[in-house]
């Protein structure tokens, strides 16, 4: 097998010239074991129940019951999604590891956090499934796309979650979005967030943006990296829940209800302290996610490996009989530079 490290020519964004993007598309997502179309059905009926039920339980249900309460739904809707959760806790000793597999639960129950006391949940981003498999190991809050607030069952989902929107395209309002980490954190919440600042496919991945780690840093809150992977029966990476390219909700959810054999694995690295610089903060997170694991972009068997930075490469789906085109860096102006500068 021959593998290929290319440089990717600049992104190409109508908002800034430090808008996240990834190369991934069509191209990376797998086929898996397809569900029958009863199976699918269920499935179906079975997400809308427990999006439909979740409002009353949470009025009904007393506060200090409700973190035992959200944990269930979340594992309960990760199941009617067709995946089994399984939980790595790699933050004790090695033979002191955390173990829990299909939902069930270790000898202490795996937490992210102590109550009281807010913590940074972050992690890579492969699709809007991630928000249910973190919820599935204790509930918390999340910064998500703005317009998720928008999309059917899942958007009244998020507005109940106390989501965070985010426009990556609006520079200008990112300060405002880490003073509104910060003072969630502060008041001891979890908050999860994605520092790619966009989904990649689960094989590939991008660089952790530093931006909003401030908030950690500020309020001196802990950050727990997490690494999660969503798995097929054969337990190798599977990139069917990537919301990706010319993906719409639509399609997506089609395709993760119609799989079959999926497992949503979460790992939990050792805790990181914010320390003073959200520089150096987001790398030891990313290094705590993805040790010596290389980035690679396309199928397993033609495996291509990407340098994952701040630029964009094409989707080598559209174009995989093309010669490879190296294009010169540009620099962003100097106005771009001075407006991105809380994003660095």
């Amino acid at each position: 097998m021959t593998t290929v490290v290319f440089d990717a020519p600049p992104a190409v964004s109508t908002a800034h010239a430090w808008m996240p993007s990834s190369p991934c598309g069509p191209g990376c997502l797998d086929s898996i074991d397809k569900a029958g179309a009863k199976r699918v059905a269920a499935r179906l009926a079975g997400v809308a129940g427990l999006l439909l039920s979740y409002p009353f339980a949470h009025v009904m249900t007393p506060r200090g019951r409700r973190e035992r309460m959200q944990r269930g739904y979340a594992r309960l809707l990760l199941g009617c999604l067709g995946m089994r959760l399984r939980i790595v806790d790699n933050r004790a000793a090695a033979d002191e590891h955390g173990v829990a597999d299909e939902g069930g639960a270790a000898l202490v129950p795996v937490r992210y956090g102590v109550p009281d006391r807010g913590v940074l949940v972050v992690t890579g981003h492969i699709g809007w499934t991630d928000i249910v498999a973190l919820a599935s190991v204790q509930p918390l809050g999340f910064v998500a796309r703005a317009d998720m607030l928008d999309w059917p069952l899942i958007g009244k989902l998020a507005k109940l979650m106390r989501v965070i929107p985010i426009e990556r395209e609006r520079l200008r309002e990112l300060p405002g979005v880490v003073t509104a980490v910060g003072a969630r954190l502060a008041a001891g919440e979890r908050i999860g967030l994605f520092p790619e600042g966009t989904t990649w496919c689960g094989r590939a991945y991008g660089t952790m943006r530093p931006a909003l780690f401030q908030a950690a840093v500020n309020t001196g809150a802990a950050v727990q990296p997490v690494r999660l992977r969503y798995l097929d029966r054969h337990g190798v990476p599977c990139t069917v829940p990537g919301f990706v390219g010319v993906d719409t909700f639509a399609s997506s959810a089609r395709r993760v209800l119609r799989s079959r054999g999926m497992i949503a694995e979460v790992v939990l690295e050792p805790v990181q302290q914010p320390g003073s610089d959200r520089r150096e903060l987001a790398r030891r997170c990313e290094a705590a996610v993805r040790g010596a694991e290389r980035s690679r972009h396309g199928a397993l068997d033609d495996t291509v490996w990407i340098e994952a930075g701040h630029t964009r490469v094409q989707d080598p789906s559209v174009t995989a009989d093309a010669p490879e085109v190296r294009r010169p860096r540009r620099l962003p102006s100097l106005r771009g530079r001075r407006s991105a500068a809380v994003a660095r």
